[in-house]
Protein backbone atom coordinates (compact mmCIF):
# COMPACT_ATOMS: atom_id res chain seq x y z
CA UNK A 1 0.00 0.00 0.00
CA UNK A 2 2.75 2.40 0.97
CA UNK A 3 4.62 1.75 -2.29
CA UNK A 4 1.41 2.36 -4.28
CA UNK A 5 0.76 5.61 -2.41
CA UNK A 6 4.33 6.76 -2.96
CA UNK A 7 4.09 5.90 -6.68
CA UNK A 8 0.82 7.81 -7.04
CA UNK A 9 2.28 10.79 -5.18
CA UNK A 10 5.34 10.77 -7.43
CA UNK A 11 3.20 10.61 -10.59
CA UNK A 12 1.03 13.44 -9.32
CA UNK A 13 4.09 15.53 -8.51
CA UNK A 14 5.57 14.89 -11.93
CA UNK A 15 2.25 15.80 -13.55
CA UNK A 16 2.10 19.04 -11.57
CA UNK A 17 5.68 19.88 -12.50
CA UNK A 18 4.93 19.22 -16.16
CA UNK A 19 1.85 21.46 -16.02
CA UNK A 20 3.77 24.19 -14.24
CA UNK A 21 6.59 23.94 -16.76
CA UNK A 22 4.13 24.30 -19.65
CA UNK A 23 2.54 27.29 -17.96
CA UNK A 24 5.95 28.90 -17.41
CA UNK A 25 7.11 28.31 -20.98
CA UNK A 26 7.77 31.58 -22.79
CA UNK A 27 6.38 32.35 -26.21
CA UNK A 28 9.37 32.95 -28.47
CA UNK A 29 8.66 35.61 -31.12
CA UNK A 30 11.20 36.59 -33.77
CA UNK A 31 10.86 39.93 -35.55
CA UNK A 32 12.82 41.00 -38.62
CA UNK A 33 12.59 44.72 -39.39
CA UNK A 34 13.42 46.09 -42.82
CA UNK A 35 15.57 48.80 -41.29
CA UNK A 36 16.46 50.08 -37.83
CA UNK A 37 17.87 53.35 -39.18
CA UNK A 38 14.48 54.94 -39.92
CA UNK A 39 12.75 57.48 -37.69
CA UNK A 40 9.20 56.19 -37.98
CA UNK A 41 10.13 52.51 -37.91
CA UNK A 42 12.00 53.16 -34.68
CA UNK A 43 8.67 54.09 -33.07
CA UNK A 44 7.22 50.80 -34.33
CA UNK A 45 10.13 48.85 -32.88
CA UNK A 46 9.87 50.68 -29.56
CA UNK A 47 6.16 49.81 -29.35
CA UNK A 48 6.93 46.14 -30.02
CA UNK A 49 9.64 46.10 -27.35
CA UNK A 50 7.40 47.80 -24.80
CA UNK A 51 4.48 45.42 -25.42
CA UNK A 52 6.79 42.41 -25.16
CA UNK A 53 8.36 43.69 -21.93
CA UNK A 54 4.92 44.11 -20.37
CA UNK A 55 4.16 40.42 -20.96
CA UNK A 56 6.51 38.29 -18.92
CA UNK A 57 5.71 35.12 -20.87
CA UNK A 58 7.16 36.56 -24.09
CA UNK A 59 10.76 36.13 -25.26
CA UNK A 60 11.11 38.76 -28.01
CA UNK A 61 13.98 38.93 -30.50
CA UNK A 62 14.15 41.83 -32.99
CA UNK A 63 16.78 41.94 -35.75
CA UNK A 64 17.73 44.49 -38.43
CA UNK A 65 17.62 43.41 -42.09
CA UNK A 66 19.51 46.59 -43.07
CA UNK A 67 17.30 47.00 -46.14
CA UNK A 68 18.71 43.77 -47.60
CA UNK A 69 16.16 41.23 -48.84
CA UNK A 70 18.64 38.33 -48.85
CA UNK A 71 19.64 39.16 -45.29
CA UNK A 72 15.99 39.20 -44.23
CA UNK A 73 15.34 35.80 -45.80
CA UNK A 74 18.34 34.46 -43.85
CA UNK A 75 16.98 35.94 -40.63
CA UNK A 76 13.64 34.20 -41.14
CA UNK A 77 15.45 30.92 -41.79
CA UNK A 78 17.39 31.42 -38.55
CA UNK A 79 14.15 32.02 -36.66
CA UNK A 80 12.81 28.71 -37.97
CA UNK A 81 16.03 26.93 -36.95
CA UNK A 82 15.72 28.51 -33.48
CA UNK A 83 12.19 27.08 -33.17
CA UNK A 84 10.47 30.43 -32.75
CA UNK A 85 6.80 30.09 -31.82
CA UNK A 86 5.83 32.95 -34.18
CA UNK A 87 7.55 35.20 -36.70
CA UNK A 88 6.84 38.85 -37.51
CA UNK A 89 8.16 40.45 -40.72
CA UNK A 90 8.31 44.12 -41.66
CA UNK A 91 9.50 43.43 -45.20
CA UNK A 92 12.32 45.09 -47.10
CA UNK A 93 10.60 44.39 -50.42
CA UNK A 94 6.94 43.40 -50.43
CA UNK A 95 7.33 41.91 -53.92
CA UNK A 96 10.02 39.51 -52.65
CA UNK A 97 8.20 38.02 -49.66
CA UNK A 98 6.88 34.89 -51.41
CA UNK A 99 9.74 32.54 -50.45
CA UNK A 100 9.62 33.64 -46.79
CA UNK A 101 5.87 33.19 -46.62
CA UNK A 102 6.09 29.74 -48.21
CA UNK A 103 8.89 28.58 -45.90
CA UNK A 104 7.25 29.77 -42.68
CA UNK A 105 3.78 28.45 -43.52
CA UNK A 106 5.24 25.11 -44.60
CA UNK A 107 6.82 24.86 -41.14
CA UNK A 108 3.38 25.63 -39.64
CA UNK A 109 4.76 28.59 -37.69
CA UNK A 110 2.41 31.56 -37.18
CA UNK A 111 3.38 34.46 -39.46
CA UNK A 112 2.55 38.16 -39.22
CA UNK A 113 3.43 40.91 -41.69
CA UNK A 114 3.36 44.49 -40.44
CA UNK A 115 3.31 47.97 -42.02
CA UNK A 116 4.04 46.88 -45.60
CA UNK A 117 1.46 44.55 -47.10
CA UNK A 118 2.53 41.86 -49.57
CA UNK A 119 0.01 40.87 -52.23
CA UNK A 120 -1.80 37.54 -52.17
CA UNK A 121 -1.04 36.44 -48.63
CA UNK A 122 -2.36 32.93 -47.96
CA UNK A 123 -5.16 32.33 -45.48
CA UNK A 124 -3.93 32.25 -41.92
CA UNK A 125 -1.15 34.81 -42.39
CA UNK A 126 -1.96 38.00 -40.49
CA UNK A 127 -1.33 41.54 -41.75
CA UNK A 128 -1.28 44.52 -39.37
CA UNK A 129 -1.04 47.99 -40.87
CA UNK A 130 -2.74 50.90 -42.53
CA UNK A 131 -4.30 51.08 -46.01
CA UNK A 132 -1.56 53.04 -47.80
CA UNK A 133 -3.76 54.39 -50.57
CA UNK A 134 -5.76 56.33 -47.96
CA UNK A 135 -2.70 58.34 -46.91
CA UNK A 136 -1.99 59.32 -50.50
CA UNK A 137 -5.58 60.37 -51.03
CA UNK A 138 -5.55 62.53 -47.88
CA UNK A 139 -2.44 64.35 -49.12
CA UNK A 140 -3.96 64.75 -52.59
CA UNK A 141 -7.15 66.21 -51.12
CA UNK A 142 -5.32 68.86 -49.09
CA UNK A 143 -2.98 69.78 -51.95
CA UNK A 144 -5.94 70.15 -54.31
CA UNK A 145 -7.77 72.32 -51.81
CA UNK A 146 -4.75 74.52 -51.11
CA UNK A 147 -4.10 75.11 -54.83
CA UNK A 148 -7.73 75.73 -55.65
CA UNK A 149 -7.57 72.98 -58.25
CA UNK A 150 -4.81 74.64 -60.28
CA UNK A 151 -1.01 74.50 -60.13
CA UNK A 152 2.16 72.43 -60.51
CA UNK A 153 2.86 69.57 -58.10
CA UNK A 154 5.96 67.48 -57.47
CA UNK A 155 5.87 64.09 -55.72
CA UNK A 156 8.56 62.69 -53.44
CA UNK A 157 8.25 58.91 -53.38
CA UNK A 158 9.53 56.33 -50.91
CA UNK A 159 11.50 53.23 -51.90
CA UNK A 160 9.88 52.00 -55.08
CA UNK A 161 9.81 48.35 -53.99
CA UNK A 162 7.68 49.25 -50.95
CA UNK A 163 3.92 48.79 -51.09
CA UNK A 164 3.51 51.98 -49.04
CA UNK A 165 5.34 54.10 -51.63
CA UNK A 166 3.43 52.56 -54.52
CA UNK A 167 -0.01 52.93 -52.95
CA UNK A 168 0.52 56.38 -51.43
CA UNK A 169 1.68 57.71 -54.79
CA UNK A 170 -1.27 56.03 -56.47
CA UNK A 171 -3.69 57.60 -54.00
CA UNK A 172 -2.23 61.08 -54.44
CA UNK A 173 -2.33 60.85 -58.23
CA UNK A 174 -5.88 59.53 -58.18
CA UNK A 175 -7.15 62.59 -56.32
CA UNK A 176 -5.03 65.12 -58.22
CA UNK A 177 -6.29 63.69 -61.52
CA UNK A 178 -9.77 64.95 -60.63
CA UNK A 179 -8.43 68.49 -61.07
CA UNK A 180 -7.65 69.25 -64.75
CA UNK A 181 -5.80 72.39 -63.72
CA UNK A 182 -3.25 70.50 -61.60
CA UNK A 183 -0.17 69.06 -63.29
CA UNK A 184 2.37 66.65 -61.80
CA UNK A 185 5.59 68.00 -63.28
CA UNK A 186 8.16 65.92 -61.38
CA UNK A 187 8.32 62.74 -59.31
CA UNK A 188 11.33 60.99 -57.85
CA UNK A 189 12.20 58.58 -55.08
CA UNK A 190 13.87 60.00 -52.01
CA UNK A 191 13.99 56.57 -50.35
CA UNK A 192 12.13 57.85 -47.28
CA UNK A 193 15.21 59.93 -46.28
CA UNK A 194 15.28 63.60 -45.21
CA UNK A 195 18.68 64.22 -46.80
CA UNK A 196 17.54 62.85 -50.15
CA UNK A 197 14.32 64.86 -50.00
CA UNK A 198 16.38 68.01 -49.53
CA UNK A 199 18.77 67.24 -52.39
CA UNK A 200 15.97 66.38 -54.81
CA UNK A 201 14.06 69.54 -53.91
CA UNK A 202 17.17 71.66 -54.34
CA UNK A 203 17.59 70.27 -57.85
CA UNK A 204 13.95 70.85 -58.72
CA UNK A 205 14.09 74.44 -57.52
CA UNK A 206 17.32 75.03 -59.44
CA UNK A 207 15.62 73.87 -62.65
CA UNK A 208 13.56 77.05 -62.71
CA UNK A 209 10.24 75.18 -62.92
CA UNK A 210 7.30 76.76 -61.14
CA UNK A 211 6.42 74.50 -58.21
CA UNK A 212 3.26 75.20 -56.23
CA UNK A 213 3.11 72.12 -54.00
CA UNK A 214 5.08 69.11 -52.77
CA UNK A 215 3.25 65.85 -52.07
CA UNK A 216 5.57 63.59 -50.11
CA UNK A 217 5.12 59.90 -49.29
CA UNK A 218 6.47 60.54 -45.78
CA UNK A 219 7.38 63.29 -43.34
CA UNK A 220 11.14 62.83 -43.49
CA UNK A 221 11.31 63.64 -47.21
CA UNK A 222 8.80 66.47 -46.74
CA UNK A 223 10.99 68.00 -44.02
CA UNK A 224 14.01 67.67 -46.30
CA UNK A 225 12.10 69.47 -49.05
CA UNK A 226 11.21 72.22 -46.58
CA UNK A 227 14.89 72.71 -45.79
CA UNK A 228 15.57 73.36 -49.48
CA UNK A 229 12.51 75.61 -49.76
CA UNK A 230 13.60 77.70 -46.76
CA UNK A 231 17.15 78.01 -48.12
CA UNK A 232 15.72 79.26 -51.42
CA UNK A 233 13.60 81.88 -49.63
CA UNK A 234 10.36 80.29 -50.76
CA UNK A 235 8.89 79.25 -47.40
CA UNK A 236 5.14 79.88 -47.43
CA UNK A 237 5.05 80.01 -51.23
CA UNK A 238 5.09 76.24 -51.79
CA UNK A 239 2.56 73.99 -50.06
CA UNK A 240 4.12 70.87 -48.50
CA UNK A 241 2.29 67.75 -47.31
CA UNK A 242 3.73 64.57 -45.81
CA UNK A 243 2.69 61.36 -44.08
CA UNK A 244 3.41 59.74 -40.68
CA UNK A 245 2.57 62.48 -38.19
CA UNK A 246 6.05 62.23 -36.66
CA UNK A 247 7.05 64.48 -33.74
CA UNK A 248 9.39 66.44 -36.03
CA UNK A 249 6.57 66.93 -38.54
CA UNK A 250 4.18 68.17 -35.86
CA UNK A 251 6.85 70.53 -34.55
CA UNK A 252 7.28 71.87 -38.09
CA UNK A 253 3.53 72.42 -38.35
CA UNK A 254 3.60 74.25 -35.05
CA UNK A 255 6.23 76.58 -36.53
CA UNK A 256 3.99 77.25 -39.53
CA UNK A 257 6.26 75.41 -41.99
CA UNK A 258 4.85 71.97 -42.89
CA UNK A 259 1.27 72.42 -44.09
CA UNK A 260 -0.21 69.00 -43.38
CA UNK A 261 0.57 65.38 -42.71
CA UNK A 262 -1.24 62.10 -42.12
CA UNK A 263 -0.98 60.25 -38.83
CA UNK A 264 0.20 56.68 -39.19
CA UNK A 265 0.00 55.00 -35.81
CA UNK A 266 3.35 53.28 -35.05
CA UNK A 267 2.23 52.13 -31.61
CA UNK A 268 -0.97 50.60 -32.98
CA UNK A 269 0.98 48.74 -35.65
CA UNK A 270 3.82 47.60 -33.40
CA UNK A 271 1.60 46.43 -30.57
CA UNK A 272 -0.93 44.88 -32.97
CA UNK A 273 1.76 42.82 -34.69
CA UNK A 274 3.27 41.39 -31.50
CA UNK A 275 -0.11 40.78 -29.89
CA UNK A 276 -1.28 39.07 -33.08
CA UNK A 277 1.77 36.81 -33.18
CA UNK A 278 1.37 36.02 -29.48
CA UNK A 279 -2.29 35.04 -29.80
CA UNK A 280 -1.57 32.91 -32.88
CA UNK A 281 1.24 31.09 -31.05
CA UNK A 282 -1.12 30.46 -28.11
CA UNK A 283 -3.88 29.27 -30.48
CA UNK A 284 -6.16 31.98 -29.12
CA UNK A 285 -8.67 34.02 -31.16
CA UNK A 286 -7.93 37.61 -32.10
CA UNK A 287 -11.14 39.66 -32.03
CA UNK A 288 -9.45 42.53 -33.86
CA UNK A 289 -8.57 40.49 -36.93
CA UNK A 290 -11.05 40.47 -39.81
CA UNK A 291 -10.20 38.18 -42.72
CA UNK A 292 -6.60 37.95 -41.48
CA UNK A 293 -6.16 41.75 -41.44
CA UNK A 294 -6.01 44.30 -38.64
CA UNK A 295 -6.39 47.76 -40.14
CA UNK A 296 -4.90 50.65 -38.17
CA UNK A 297 -6.63 53.73 -39.67
CA UNK A 298 -4.80 56.78 -40.96
CA UNK A 299 -5.89 60.18 -39.68
CA UNK A 300 -5.54 63.46 -41.54
CA UNK A 301 -3.61 66.18 -39.69
CA UNK A 302 -4.12 69.81 -40.67
CA UNK A 303 -3.54 73.20 -39.05
CA UNK A 304 -6.97 72.87 -37.45
CA UNK A 305 -6.22 69.71 -35.46
CA UNK A 306 -2.45 69.19 -35.30
CA UNK A 307 -2.16 70.24 -31.65
CA UNK A 308 -4.30 67.29 -30.52
CA UNK A 309 -1.75 64.94 -32.11
CA UNK A 310 1.19 66.58 -30.37
CA UNK A 311 -0.01 64.97 -27.14
CA UNK A 312 0.07 61.45 -28.58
Amino acid sequence: MKRTAIALTTIAALGFASTASAADKKVKIGVTMALFDDVWLTFVRDAMTKWGAAHKDIDLTIVDAKNDTAKQVGQVENFLAQKMDAIVVLPVDTAATGPMTKEVTAAKVPLVYVNRKPDNLPKGVLYVGSDSIDAGQFVGEEVSKALGGKGNVVILMGELQNEAAIKRTEGTKKVLAKNPGIKIIREQTGNWQRTEGRTIMENWLASGDTINAVASNNDEMALGALMAIKAAGKLGKIYVGGTDGSPDALDSMDKGELNMTVFQDPVGQGEGAIEGAYLMAKHQPNPRAKNDVIWIPYQKITKENYKSFMKK
